[in-house]
């Protein structure tokens, strides 16, 4: 069962170290706070697994799910399973987001269910 208004962020990662803090910062630093943040470990052999377990150990919403490489497609889909949030977003692990795109995308989400509805 889902859960209303929150959004899961899907971050695939792996050996991506040297962006995954500008990443995650970006992700938490959001003004929309109704996130659920699965970061899918996907085997890194650089620090990128004790990265996310720093930002997991300060924020609450992020779930860390670690898997033997299988690759991003499967890393995305390991996430989807755990998912609850109404809506589901991926951003890569290389990435880095606007403080804002949450709440503009839940915003757009909103509009566009209720222009559907009438």
């Amino acid at each position: 069962m889902y859960k209303e208004n929150l959004i899961s962020v899907i971050v695939p990662v792996f050996n991506t170290e040297e962006y995954l803090n500008r990443c995650l910062d970006s992700i938490i630093n959001s003004t929309y706070k109704e996130l659920e943040i699965i970061c899918v470990d996907d085997g890194s052999t650089d620090c990128s697994l004790e990265i996310l377990e720093q930002y997991a150990s300060i924020d609450n919403r992020i779930t860390i799910i670690h898997q033997d490489n299988q690759g991003v497609s499967v890393a995305r889909n390991k996430g989807l399973e755990s998912a609850v949030g109404e809506y589901v977003c991926f951003i890569d692990s290389d990435d880095w987001i606007h403080e804002q795109f949450f709440t503009y995308l839940h915003s757009c989400l909103l509009y566009t269910s209720d222009a559907a509805d009438e």
